[in-house]
């Protein structure tokens, strides 16, 4: 008896030592993920050279891979099927170049006459900021020691002009364009031998069928939300280029590649159009009714576009938090500028895959998920205030 309360009245006293181990032990394996995560998001920004263009060929090879499984269904081998794809979609982004090269151009060399314009237009907010400028001079010559301008020698600095810095931001875009398109061709050429190859090296019969399904989910998925996205856009860059040039706008084929191009982003995309639009009309036009046609018609279209054609056409089988969206772009667009924001969204979507197939990620999922199909149903009376995604 003795013996067993001696052995009792030390295992009391060692444990507060074990707990007070394990929750040291807890915060330093808090601590190594923190700076694992800090180590990712540095490495993810700087190698953004790398890491851009793959990323935008992983999307382009979920967009263009049902293609060449249809080709190879009709015995064109793989490498072919993807040399004739990229093929085509080099053609398309060369002809892209060259019809918007000179509108372009055009708009970049009436730009000086533009912003004159502006300014008469805005001739009395210009009077108003001379005023408040000549008054801070004032009051600046007051609180001055002596009353007396500071001698010293001015140094005037020219900037670059606008074509120069567009000229000089294409030659740094090519290149990351020439490594997306040849890293496009080597994934669609490969087809499924990285899949393969990730379940060869993953250990364990439950995790291979894991592996399986979730690359399975991520490619059905993504790969519908891409081609259906990609044609919805088309057609909203398509039909709003038409009302514009209708309506006697300049340049209708740029604001309408604009239009496509930046309605990947959701929320986003749509209000920056319509800000640019209007500025445009405001520059263009003399008279109200011209210039608010401009944005009322790209309101229209836009608000048919969200509220009906995305839905229809979409479905609503992989439902997104607005709020992680939003964030989402925030984060990738600090990270990689507009192209991060643009990709944002399909990102988001291969992580809300993995979280859904990964017990441990189960919570991240879940916040990341969008209303069920009963709390949608019973808010379709009301605005919406997500993306439905398939």
């Amino acid at each position: 008896m003795q013996l067993r309360a001696l052995r009792l009245h030390m295992a009391t006293e060692d444990r507060p030592t074990t707990t007070s181990a394990r929750h040291r032990a807890d915060r330093g394996d808090r601590a190594l993920k923190g700076l694992l995560a800090l180590a990712v998001l540095y490495t993810a920004y700087f190698a953004q050279v790398i890491l851009l263009p793959l990323s935008l060929a992983v999307l382009l090879t979920f967009l263009l891979s049902p293609a060449v499984r249809a080709m190879k269904r009709w015995r064109l081998p793989e490498p072919a099927g993807a040399a004739i794809l990229v093929l085509g979609l080099a053609g398309a982004f060369v002809c892209a170049v060259y019809l918007l090269f000179d509108p372009g151009k055009r708009w970049i060399e009436s730009a000086p006459q533009v912003l004159r314009q502006a300014e008469y237009k805005l001739n009395g907010v210009k009077k108003s900021v001379q005023q408040v400028t000549e008054a801070a001079a004032k009051v600046e010559e007051i609180a001055s020691v002596d009353g007396r301008k500071p001698n010293g020698t001015q140094i005037v600095t020219t900037e670059p002009r606008l074509a120069s810095r567009v000229l000089a931001g294409t030659q740094s875009v090519l290149p990351s364009v020439a490594a997306t398109i040849v890293l496009l061709y080597f994934l669609l050429a490969s087809g499924d031998m990285f899949l393969r190859k990730l379940v060869r090296v993953t250990p364990g019969l439950d995790r291979r069928k894991r592996t399986v399904c979730i690359t399975r989910a991520i490619q059905t998925n993504l790969g519908r939300y891409l081609i259906t996205v990609s044609c919805i856009n088309a057609g909203l860059g398509l039909v709003t280029g038409v009302m514009l040039h209708l309506l006697g706008m300049p340049n209708p084929l740029l604001w309408g590649v604009m239009v496509a191009t930046l309605n990947f982003m959701p929320y986003v995309g749509a209000a920056v159009s319509l800000v640019v639009l209007t500025v445009v009309a405001f520059l263009t036009f003399d008279g109200l009714g011209q210039i608010v046609a401009v944005p009322a018609t790209f309101f229209i279209l836009t608000a048919v576009e969200g509220q009906l054609l995305t839905p229809v056409l979409t479905g609503r089988r992989l439902m997104l938090n607005p709020v992680a969206i939003f964030l989402s772009m925030l984060f990738w667009g600090w990270l990689w500028g507009v192209v991060g924001a643009l990709i944002a969204v399909p990102i988001l979507m291969v992580v809300k895959v993995l979280c859904d197939h990964v017990k441990s990620l189960a919570p991240i999922g879940e916040f990341l998920g969008g209303k069920e199909p009963s709390q949608a149903r019973a808010g379709r009376g009301r605005s919406e205030t997500l993306v439905a995604l398939r």
